[in-house]
């Protein structure tokens, strides 16, 4: 992997934390590096789910993706929020 590579996982990585912090109602007493984190393997295991499933290459914007990504971002910030809390 690239710098480039490691640079882009980090902003996608940022993006989809947040919007999955958006997801989860409440507030969440996570870091930013924690948020970032959680968004880049969620983004990852939700790229590889969506292969498995077959929808990871679609013509244009990857809808599907992008929501199994978000999902799974939320629910890593819940855990990660309610572990913190303990």
């Amino acid at each position: 992997m690239e710098v480039t590579g490691i640079i882009t996982a980090i902003i996608i990585g940022a993006i989809i934390g947040v919007l999955g912090r958006l997801v989860v109602r409440g507030k969440q007493n996570i870091s930013i590096i924690a948020t970032i984190l959680v968004g880049i393997v969620a983004a990852l295991v939700g790229t590889w789910l969506a292969s498995l499933v077959g929808v990871a290459d679609t013509g244009g914007i990857d809808w599907i993706e992008l929501a199994f990504q978000i999902g799974l971002a939320a629910i890593g910030v819940a855990i990660v929020a309610g572990a913190g809390r303990r």
